[in-house]
């Protein structure tokens, strides 16, 4: 479920860190990959505040627009140098986010990639293995101590 490994490649021999969970495409499982990834943040020492926002959003998403019976979605985190790398795996690659950028004031929804694009320093699709794409952001995540 989580690794540490340490890349010779990386600035002082810092470890890479990785973090993954499959969970239901139901908001209850939107839900606990939000608090499973707000703890793995916090053993880390990784700020959590932007973090634990992009990640319920991005799982929100999958539960919502991606979901197909039968088949979970995967949540994953990569910190490789000063870097947190939240990816969020479903299995609609026929259906791509789409950034809308004045939704309207009487919508409740479709604000969600708004605030990922706010708080992350870059974030995309990536298409996968059909019928796969996986939702990605960065940030920035100097640690708050070293574990």
């Amino acid at each position: 479920m989580n690794q540490e490994t340490a890349d010779p490649d990386t600035q002082l021999g810092s470890p890479i860190r990785n973090f993954s969970v499959l969970l239901s495409p139901t908001p209850r499982g939107a839900r606990l990959g939000r608090l499973l990834a707000t703890e793995q943040l916090r053993t880390w020492g990784i700020p959590l505040e932007a973090a634990s926002h992009v990640v319920a959003e991005l799982a929100a998403n999958a539960a919502t627009h991606g979901r197909t019976s039968g088949r979970d979605f995967r949540l994953t985190l990569y910190v490789v140098g000063d870097t947190l790398r939240i990816e969020v795996t479903d299995t609609r690659g026929d259906h791509l986010p789409v950034l809308n950028p004045h939704p309207p004031s009487e919508q409740e929804d479709g604000r969600g990639l708004l605030l990922v694009e706010a708080l992350a320093d870059r974030w995309g699709v990536t298409p996968g293995p059909p019928p796969r794409k996986t939702v990605w952001a960065e940030l920035s995540a100097r640690p708050t101590h070293h574990p």
